[in-house]
């Protein structure tokens, strides 16, 4: 699959902004993921797709499909997956980069943690995983325990706690980043 820096992103999302405006279409992403944190900390990193909230998504599958084709892109490089994976409560923020005909957001700090501490995936032959994320949003919001990251998750998640395993694991990140 293609992986996408930083400025391809932003080519890409100006390219769908256009197209909404030439449909009239008002549309608002709220990105997550390594893509949220690429565009939000300046993280130096490549994503292979875009994890958005799409609205109006039945309008906007059609343009995200004609900028998949110009771009030679895969057609899902920006999806609406990430829904299914939403807490019971959101915390959003906007984002400063400028693409005309969209109106961007990404999840706050904390909420980026919680989401990225549940999911707790490992890095794979060919994935990162979160295990980079983890320890830029440990540091970023200085914590010094599992419990401050389970306040995180309880804000947004009120009924999930990560597996023993995944805080054993995310116990040892803490130590290494905030000894």
């Amino acid at each position: 699959m293609k992986s996408f820096s930083k400025d391809q992103v932003i080519s890409a999302l100006t390219r769908l902004g256009e197209l909404a405006e030439e449909k009239s279409i008002q549309l608002n992403l709220c990105i997550y993921g390594g893509c949220a944190m690429m565009l939000a900390y300046d993280r130096k990193r490549i994503t292979r797709d875009i994890d958005a909230v799409i609205h109006p998504l039945s309008k906007v599958e059609p343009l995200i499909r004609r900028v998949a084709k110009e771009r030679g892109l895969p057609e899902d490089w920006i999806n609406d997956d990430v829904r299914q994976f939403l807490g019971t409560r959101e915390s959003i923020r906007e984002l400063p980069i400028d693409v005309p005909g969209i109106q961007v957001t990404i999840p706050t700090a904390g909420y980026l943690l919680a989401m990225k501490a549940l999911a707790c995936r490992r890095a794979l032959p060919g994935y990162k995983g979160d295990e980079e994320d983890l320890r830029f949003l440990i540091k970023k919001l200085e914590l010094s325990s599992f419990q401050e990251i389970q306040e995180w998750i309880d804000k947004y998640y009120p009924d999930d706690v990560p597996s023993k395993q995944d805080q054993a694991f995310l116990e040892q990140l803490i130590r290494e980043e905030c000894p």
